[in-house]
């Protein structure tokens, strides 16, 4: 991991950003033979993984004073504002993972969520910001395994694909075994993507190759589906564990790298955000393969998803800035952040939270 943590400059405009109506689910994938990204001139082909080069992972190096600093000038440097506001806000719409991954889900909350990711923007909102024809929806519903089928039927002929977190979520502890066989499940239920949690003390005990044998069982259990990594940054302690644990994860074949769980006490911030696609960086120019990325967990404002976008723009380009490479796992109340924030945009005046209700 590279100590510079001076700006990279994309060659871009930095408000050049608008919607995107795709949607990734791992049968949606370009195959291995065509670029998925592009980065720096360079085209980048899906993740295969490689073989654990521990003298990589030991040679990672984080200046964490530096990191915050440069974590810092995003939410200074880059401010959208207008049209440009609105594009960044739909686009932040379309790399949403929306989510419920509550103690007192019931297959009721689900459905509405589900409804919810099928539009996500009231008729009358969508009439007025003429953006009919960009059918606006989520990038993917996240749920846990129990609600699977139920989503599965309620996004059924949307276009939107349902993930289940996984193995022991979100603790990780339960036996490995066991953990591949929930991820077997979900599968065969419908899930086309798979959010697993990593056993945290390989990390701290600098277990790399269990750690990356672990990661390689689960994505051999994923099959089809599009593996995402938790790496629970919160409960990693330091800014280079981070970064070791996104390298093994990469080279162990993850789709996504992930912050967190949302239970840990810490959970997705900007200086472990920059950590982490630095890492992508660094592997992509090694290896010539595009890994995505995931800030999930106290991600609740539309400026919080402004921040994040301005993140992936300015340290991986444009080609990030679709949900088959990002994704935001928040819930319905950032969602509902946006839309009052939209409907400013188009009336002068913020709503009352009762005109966009809690999925």
């Amino acid at each position: 991991m590279a100590s510079d943590i001076t700006p990279r400059s994309t060659g871009s405009n930095p408000s050049s950003i608008a919607p995107s109506t795709g949607h990734s689910s791992s049968a949606q994938l370009s195959p291995d033979s065509r670029a998925i990204a592009v980065l720096a001139g360079r085209p980048l082909h899906i993740n295969r993984g490689t073989s654990l080069n521990l003298e990589w992972v030991e040679s990672v190096r984080v200046n964490t004073s530096a990191v915050e600093r440069r974590a810092a000038t995003l939410v200074t440097r880059r401010t959208v504002k207008k049209d440009w506001q609105l594009a960044w806000l739909l686009r932040a719409i379309t790399c949403m993972d929306l989510t419920t991954l509550s103690g007192d889900d019931t297959d009721q909350r689900v459905r509405r969520l589900c409804a919810k990711a099928r539009q996500p923007l009231q008729d009358e909102l969508i009439e007025r910001l003429g953006i009919g024809e960009l059918k606006i929806r989520v990038a993917a519903v996240c749920v846990y395994h129990l609600f699977v089928e139920t989503a599965v039927r309620a996004l059924e002929g949307s276009g939107v694909p349902v993930a289940a977190v996984s193995t022991g979520f979100p603790a990780g502890l339960s036996p490995l075994p066991e953990r591949i066989a929930e991820i077997h499940r979900s599968v065969t239920a419908g899930a086309q993507e798979i959010d697993v949690v990593i056993t945290r003390a390989h990390v701290f005990g600098g277990e790399w190759q269990k750690l990356y044998d672990e990661i390689l069982a689960f994505k051999d259990a994923c099959g089809p589906a599009h593996l995402k990594v938790i790496l629970g940054t919160g409960d990693l302690l330091t800014l280079r564990n981070v970064a070791k644990a996104s390298m093994v994860a990469m080279m162990a074949g993850a789709d996504f790298i992930k912050t967190s769980t949302g239970k840990e006490t810490v959970n997705a911030t900007l200086p472990v955000g920059l950590v982490m696609t630095r890492a992508i960086r660094e592997y992509a120019d090694e290896t010539g393969m595009a890994v995505g990325f995931k800030p999930a967990g106290g991600i609740r404002t539309a400026k919080q998803s402004l921040e994040w976008l301005a993140l992936m723009k300015e340290e991986l380009g444009d080609a990030w800035l679709s949900p088959h490479l990002f994704r935001l796992g928040a819930s319905s109340g950032m969602l509902a952040d946006i839309e009052r924030q939209l409907e400013f945009h188009v009336t002068g005046r913020y709503s009352a939270e009762h005109r966009h209700p809690m999925a």
